[in-house]
């Protein structure tokens, strides 16, 4: 599973790596909104919600869903502008004027991406003019909940309404909290985008993406990047850019914007405390499949403990040494176990370091 971008004919001069006030306004409200996703965050988070207006916190909860269950398009509309070549703004109110320059059908799309009602990668008719469509995504709405449903009716039957109620918002946002937090922040992400730049302009595109994240990777042959993510998705950078937004708020999210016709973009964390080489996807899947097998959880408590030969096993478990053999080859495979030689006799042990990460791995893989 993973997220692909054709980047073929992509020129230099076409990648940008900049910071977006507007995309860090929305994984500040995502932040906010599920603190269990950021623990580092927490002192952060605290201080803004017991200073926070009560009427700004009941504001928060009507259109919540657009940053806690999904991060919209709605944050990144650089992406979305015609040419597909658009940069962020250097500020709050020039995102925002960016914002203004989508199309209703496009504001609309990205705004009802909490339904799942909508193509994404590929071109669909518009909720707008489509009947069938516009009372799918009411129907889908509703099975989110009746919050969901009055925005989507609102959004629906006057999108201007909601888009000046939106830029109110975040404008109301910026100035109870988010503009001391940005004016604390763009520094470090300015310094981050300056130097992602650099290795864009000395060592390459691909230098530049495993900086961006391990899980992001290049094939130069084939013109495509990979990001290995818990989904499948698909874009292009066709005539226009590639945009590389830094985040300073959003560890362990690594977001993709591949909305069909928009620009695509990698909106990555900067400092964040993974690993040098997270598992992939593919070896976390290898690894709770491998654990899921009784007799192979039965085997890790053994091998927890101490080292065995496969003989050792087969006598402790009454089974045979080859049946003993396959279960290791798996644990083996998935980078479970360790094994050694002393003498003549192979000893096998559980990597105790690699099993305890597991579920933090886990966790940060779905939320990638």
């Amino acid at each position: 599973m993973s997220v692909r971008i054709d980047i073929a004919g992509l020129r230099p001069e076409r990648v940008a790596v900049v910071p977006s006030p507007l995309a860090e306004l929305g994984m500040a409200l995502h932040a906010l909104a599920e603190p269990g996703h950021h623990p580092g965050l927490q002192a952060w988070v605290t201080g803004v919600t017991a200073r926070l207006d009560p009427h700004l916190a009941d504001r928060m909860c009507e259109a919540d869903f657009l940053w806690r269950t999904t991060f919209s398009d709605l944050f990144m509309p650089f992406a979305g502008v015609a040419g597909r070549t658009s940069l962020p703004g250097v500020c709050i109110a020039e995102d925002l004027d960016l914002l203004d320059k989508l199309t209703d059908e496009q504001f609309v799309d990205a705004a009802l991406e909490f339904t799942c009602a909508l193509p994404y990668c590929s071109h669909g008719p518009s909720v707008l003019s489509d009947g069938a469509l516009h009372r799918r995504a009411l129907e889908l709405a509703a099975s989110r909940g009746p919050r969901q449903v009055r925005f989507a009716e609102r959004l629906l039957a006057d999108p201007p309404r909601i888009r000046a109620w939106l830029r109110q918002f975040v404008e109301d946002c910026d100035e109870a909290f988010f503009a001391d937090t940005w004016s604390r922040l763009r520094h470090q992400l300015a310094a981050d985008a300056r130097h992602k730049t650099d290795l864009l302009r000395h060592k390459g595109l691909a230098e530049a993406l495993t900086a961006v994240s391990p899980a992001v990777t290049l094939d130069e042959a084939a013109g495509r990047i990979t990001v290995d993510k818990l989904g499948i998705g698909h874009s292009a950078t066709a005539e226009g850019g590639l945009l590389l937004i830094p985040t300073s708020l959003g560890w362990p999210h690594l977001s993709v914007l591949h909305r069909y016709g928009w620009q695509p973009a990698l909106h990555y964390p900067v400092n964040s405390p993974e690993l040098a080489s997270p598992p992939s996807v593919e070896q976390l899947a290898l690894r709770l499949t491998a654990l899921s097998h009784p007799v192979r959880m039965r085997l890790c408590r053994h091998l927890a403990r101490s080292a065995y030969t496969t003989s050792e096993l087969a006598q402790v478990h009454g089974m045979t040494a080859p049946e003993i053999s396959r279960h290791l080859s798996v644990l083996k495979k998935a980078g479970l176990i360790t094994t050694r030689r002393r003498g003549r006799y192979v000893l096998h042990q559980l990597d105790v370091t690699v099993v305890a990460r597991l579920g933090s791995d886990f966790l940060e893989g779905i939320l990638r």
